[in-house]
């Protein structure tokens, strides 16, 4: 993945009433999970904007608040395309990857971003796009491609995820479908449902009225 580089300050006036003033200013309210586990209670010193959340069995994670413009995330969030995010704040910076966006239900602003800290020892769960390649044999005999899946969710390591997953369907024949169970990347684990179909040659009118045509001959 392209690495897509933010600038973000600390937040620590929380509440929904600091949000929405964050808001009217074209401020984004943003939280960065997947920070470090530790054992409470905690002894340590918090960082401007962190916290802790309790996970149970005396161990709490330690999670980020911070806040961004609209203007920096723009190109970030207004795209097709997956990066892995460089996050800095506090004169430090995290390497993390775009987990959910909260849209204002009626004027589609975005109201929060969540991120999720990544490193090259955990894996992570991210949805790829699917890009479809070569000219399905079903294609030929007059059927069409149509792509159920425009992307899939992929379990591995950030700095081994592909901006796209590349389907060859040049096998693809009239009628057939090409189903999750079927793909192989390497270093990547798929974590859709097997049977779940992600791209199909359909018959359209034209080719059932040509195979109908050519059993009638016979």
């Amino acid at each position: 993945m392209e690495v897509f580089k933010l600038k973000a300050e600390p937040r620590t006036d929380l509440g929904k009433k600091a949000a929405k003033t964050l808001r009217s200013e074209g401020k984004i309210p943003v939280v960065l999970n997947g920070g470090d586990v530790i054992t409470l209670p905690f002894s340590g010193t918090l960082k401007p904007g962190q916290k802790i959340v309790e996970i149970g069995d005396g161990k709490g994670l330690i999670t980020t608040d911070l806040v961004v413009t609209n203007e920096a995330v723009r190109k970030l969030i207004y795209t097709p395309d997956i990066f892995a995010v460089e996050i800095e704040y506090n004169g430090e910076k995290k390497m993390a990857v775009l987990k959910e966006i909260q849209f204002h239900p009626v004027k589609d602003s975005i109201l929060h971003l969540d991120f999720l800290e990544v490193n090259d020892k955990k894996p992570v769960v991210i949805e790829v796009p699917v890009k479809l390649e070569g000219h399905a044999e079903g294609v030929k005999a007059g059927g069409k491609l149509s792509l159920s899946m425009k992307k899939l969710k992929v379990k591995a390591i950030y700095s081994q995820i592909p901006e796209r997953l590349v389907i060859n369907v040049d096998n693809l024949g009239l009628g057939k479908t090409l189903q999750v169970g079927e793909l192989h990347f390497d270093n990547l684990e798929l974590v859709n449902a097997k049977n779940a179909v992600v791209c199909a040659v359909q018959l359209t009118r034209a080719a059932r009225g040509a195979a109908a045509a050519a059993a009638a001959g016979k």
